[in-house]
């Protein structure tokens, strides 16, 4: 490990958010490490962000077809031995179906697509990607999506909230439906997270409505240089 710790940035036919996920990582003082779908090797990356887009066109399910790929089964396995990953988007929704994630992606409430900027609340500040964070910050970051939905069944649902696996919440009412306004979560071990709204779009003032979403790529590099 380098460091100033590698992160991996996947791109797969369809992504759009990839450059900005990678500009997000070197503004936080790591290197990016492009890694394309088709490949078996995760080329010994600290972490890895599964960036926002449209993955194979949406096609199928958002993401389902993604998580199929070559690169999927090198992250799923890492992931298992500690890896911390962020899925951002779509990548978000192909966490869920990898099953790396519990719950689903769907089409938001009122089948629009959404996009604004709005506030989301640290909820968890113990995963690999919020440890620069405090439990109870107010994140202003954008929402960009058309099945931004999360929807889980209720025992599900429990577990999360029982777990403190929440990591992201709505603070107003979700625009998009989602349940108990979860915008983020993250899987037992707290080193796999998955949030809708785009924190590597709000990195800058110059650029998006707040540099509120750095901290998620900071708390990582904090993690894999400790």
């Amino acid at each position: 490990m380098s460091s100033a710790g590698r992160v991996g940035v996947i791109t797969f036919p369809g992504t759009l958010d990839d450059v900005d996920a990678a500009r997000a990582v070197t503004r936080a003082g790591a290197e990016a490490v492009p890694l394309w779908h088709g490949d078996h090797d995760l080329r010994g990356v600290d972490a890895v962000v599964v960036p926002g887009g449209f993955s194979y066109g949406d096609y199928l399910r958002a993401g389902a077809i993604a998580s199929l790929a070559p690169i999927m089964r090198e992250v799923v396995d890492a992931a298992g031995r500690g890896l911390p990953v962020l899925g951002i988007c779509n990548g978000f929704q192909i966490l869920c179906e990898a099953h790396l994630l519990p719950g689903a992606l769907v089409a938001n409430a009122g089948m629009h697509f959404l996009c604004r900027d709005l506030t989301l609340t640290v909820e968890n500040d113990r995963t690999a990607w919020t440890g620069d964070y405090t439990a109870g910050d107010e994140l202003l970051i954008p929402l960009k999506s058309q099945e931004g939905r999360y929807v889980a069944d209720a025992g599900t649902l429990d577990e999360l909230e029982g777990e403190g696996r929440v990591v992201f919440r709505y603070r107003d009412d979700a625009p998009n439906g989602s349940s108990r306004d979860i915008a983020g979560i993250t899987n037992a071990a707290g080193n796999v997270v998955g949030l809708m709204p785009h924190p590597e779009h709000a990195t800058s003032t110059l650029t998006g409505p707040s540099d509120d979403g750095l901290g998620l790529f900071t708390s990582v590099l904090q993690r894999v240089v400790a």
